[in-house]
């Protein structure tokens, strides 16, 4: 199930130009209703589900309906962003709550260098077999039959 915005919680972002869940969203779906100062999903059809908007809120201010293989029936899940982890606490139907933290990142903010080890890649690049980061000339995938 798409996304959705609990209204009273929402504050947009105290009035910034972007809202946390407009710059997380890999979809772009998330909009400002700049006079209501209420972030909200543009386009619920397309929603991927994919819990960005829903951690990142600073407001704790959307949610999404789980599904049955990932939270039981009736319970909640509730992510909670640190500057290092997500603390996710499950409430089961029965008022049992379980709580997990997961660190979310191992390095330091932009200090990560996706070419080291590699040469930078070019156009001419994209007309050869294989993989960018497989180390090694002639390395390739088999080509199907």
């Amino acid at each position: 199930m798409p996304t959705f915005v609990i209204s009273d919680k929402c504050d947009g972002c105290k009035g910034k130009d972007k809202t946390a869940c407009m710059y997380i969203c890999p979809h772009d779906l998330m909009k400002l209703d700049v006079e209501k100062q209420k972030a909200f999903n543009q386009e619920p059809e397309q929603c991927w589900e994919c819990f960005s908007c829903v951690k990142i809120c600073p407001q704790q201010a959307i949610e999404a309906r789980h599904y049955a293989d990932f939270v039981p029936m009736g319970a909640q899940v509730i992510p909670l962003r640190g500057s290092d982890s997500i603390m996710w606490t499950v409430k089961f139907r029965n008022g049992n709550i379980k709580r997990f933290k997961f660190p979310i990142r191992t390095t330091a903010e932009g200090s990560i260098d996706p070419f080291k080890g590699h040469n930078a890649p070019s156009m001419d690049d994209l007309k050869k077999p294989g993989l960018f980061t497989h180390n090694g000339a002639g390395v390739t995938m088999p080509v199907p039959k």
